[in-house]
């Protein structure tokens, strides 16, 4: 079975933000409630060995290394650094490993900054779009806005260490209007953006969406946003930033291999350690129910080679043989690939399901292949 090349390492626990929509801390997985705010020394110290042991194991050339929460920077970058320095240090001859931590950009000041850039970790946004009107559920947990120190966080970013920033991940509002929502969000310089869909499902269908009725026939509030970006990135006709959303349907629709949880086959290479040691699968899967992405290890009694054996981790990766009849009969299935795995799931049935997204996953697909189909026949012209 493939190795893991993911490691989402949860250094704080704990958020600065109440966002009004978050699924991790305001949705039915309530673990975190009973796990220490920070990871320990020693809980890190043993996660930098989990993670050479698996690398030299697989004999791994890279590595990803996500410095995550909660809101990592409450760790302090300092000890972020340490971290970082550590897998590096003990990860195998021949293995690179990539660092991020992913902030919401609020504590970024030039000091942290420059210490993250110093140690070789980029730093990557989450924000709801590049305008205060986009990030009005974005509070602290007295309900101000967060928006004037975000902005502060992501231009001196941009302005003072532009080799230190890895993107700008966002979630697809329906209710935005898609080109102001992405012309603010270039207006950041953002060298990538993450387009992510809402952690929906059947059971708790994201909004403007039903709960009731099959994938057929429903409306696509967000393949109909996507489309209009896409169109907007693609008509350029120069590259203002990578959407890998966008790059992974190309990529797949041309029949070469990519990586992305929202589409394709190829198993999900991701692994979390919490920040009390425990082994889960990815933050995604608490979107669904109370547990669920428990696996019931951890990094001083299990090795990563264990979850890679768990029957909950062997689900996600079971490629075509794991989705529902109806994905396996669609013809968009090697570019779909079923969708989210978290977005399929149902109370009734569990994950057996094809995507609560599938009409708006339909909507972009086939619609990405027609610009394509009509790019290469203008060439051919």
């Amino acid at each position: 079975m493939p190795a893991f090349g993911q490691f989402i390492v949860k250094v704080h626990g704990r958020c600065n933000l109440a966002c009004r929509y978050c699924y991790l801390y305001a949705g039915p997985d309530h673990t975190w409630r009973d796990r220490p705010a920070a990871a320990a020394p020693a809980v890190l110290d043993r996660t930098a060995h989990r993670i050479a042991e698996h690398a030299a194991a697989h004999r791994l050339s890279e590595a990803a290394l996500v410095l995550h929460g909660g809101e990592p920077l409450l760790a302090g970058a300092g000890r972020l650094a340490a971290f970082a320095d550590r897998v590096r240090a003990l990860a195998p001859a021949g293995c690179t490993v990539h660092t991020t931590v992913q902030t919401n950009a609020t504590l970024l000041t030039e000091a942290r900054t420059a210490t993250l850039a110093r140690h070789g970790i980029r730093i990557g946004i989450s924000l709801d779009g590049g305008l205060a009107a986009h990030n009005t559920q974005r509070t602290d947990h007295a309900g101000r806005p967060s928006w004037p120190a975000a902005l502060r966080g992501a231009r001196l970013l941009a302005d003072r260490h532009p080799d230190a920033y890895a993107g700008i991940l966002t979630v697809v509002d329906p209710r935005t209007d898609p080109v102001e929502m992405y012309e603010s969000l270039l207006a950041l310089r953002p060298p990538a953006l993450d387009l992510l869909l809402p952690h929906g499902n059947w059971t708790n269908p994201p909004p403007g969406l039903p709960r009731a009725g099959t994938a057929s026939g429903r409306p696509t509030p967000y393949g109909d946003w996507l489309t209009t970006v896409f169109d907007r990135w693609w008509r350029v006709g120069r590259r203002e930033t990578r959407i890998r959303l966008f790059e992974e349907c190309i990529a797949l629709l041309l029949g070469l291999p990519a990586a992305t949880e929202s589409l394709g086959l190829d198993p999900v290479d991701a692994i979390v350690v919490e920040t009390d040691g425990t082994i889960e699968q990815v933050d995604s899967l608490k979107s669904a129910y109370d547990t669920a992405a428990a696996t019931g290890l951890d990094i001083f009694r299990h090795t990563f080679d264990d979850a890679l054996r768990h029957p909950g981790v062997a689900a996600r990766r079971g490629g075509a043989d794991a989705l529902a009849a109806t994905c396996r009969a669609c013809p968009l299935l090697t570019v779909c690939g079923g969708g989210h795995y978290a977005h399929r799931y149902r109370a009734e049935n569990g994950f057996a399901n094809p995507s609560v997204y599938c009409a708006d996953l339909e909507r972009l697909v086939r619609h990405v292949a027609a610009r394509l189909s009509d790019a290469t026949a203008g060439e051919r012209r």
